[in-house]
């Protein structure tokens, strides 16, 4: 892992890339406040003036993570669209890609153990990105009479655990573990088998 090195920048945001890198290789509990700062090239005393402790600072990354998160899932909703099954399915999709392109953020957001409602910026974004699943899960409902209608939260929920089980062990080489199938497929037809069980699809869908 290269050192970043800060050279009169924006010293809070490379401390918080340093710690992600950080993250990425050693995982949330496995760099300290002092490797953050070597690796940002300044001292360790230097990151006091920006974060209270190291927990601090990985909830500052689960933030930025969440902030492009949220974007990336409402692009995928975007551009699903005007299909609502096309839309929900490209949000599951862009879970994936998100996981694989930012790990050190996907880390910090869901393995860190930092609590979403650890301030209310943090809650706000992470509010949004669901936020997105649920409309997409509402789109794919409406076509239910209310009273059948299943709620959008809790299958948009499932949705939400599938994907992250795919991801978990499928999607960033977990030791022991190799899918016989891409995971985008595993999803994919995973969502498929649970939306045609709730009535939500058609079986030729």
């Amino acid at each position: 892992m290269a050192k970043r090195g800060y050279h009169h920048g924006n010293l809070r945001q490379a401390l918080i890339e340093a710690a992600l890198e950080l993250i990425e290789v050693k995982g949330p509990m496995g760099f300290t406040l002092s490797e953050a700062a070597k690796q940002a090239g300044v001292t360790p005393a230097a990151v006091y003036r920006h974060f209270e402790g190291r927990e601090d600072l990985i909830a500052e990354g689960a933030r930025q993570g969440y902030e492009i998160f949220a974007d990336v899932m409402q692009f995928a909703y975007d551009t699903g669209q005007p299909s609502a099954l096309a839309a929900f399915e490209a949000t599951g999709r862009a879970y994936l890609a998100f996981a694989r392109k930012y790990p050190g953020h996907y880390i910090a957001m869901f393995e860190s153990g930092i609590s979403v409602n650890r301030s209310p910026e943090l809650a706000a974004i992470a509010t949004r990105a669901r936020g997105v699943l649920e409309q997409a899960a509402t789109d794919l409902s409406q076509h239910i009479p209310p009273e059948k209608r299943p709620p959008a939260a809790m299958f948009s929920a499932h949705i939400w655990a599938m994907s992250h089980g795919v991801v978990e062990l499928f999607a960033r080489n977990s030791p022991g573990t190799q899918s016989p199938f891409p995971p985008e497929d595993l999803l994919e037809s995973g969502i498929g088998v649970y939306l045609r069980g709730l009535g939500l699809i058609r079986p030729d869908e």
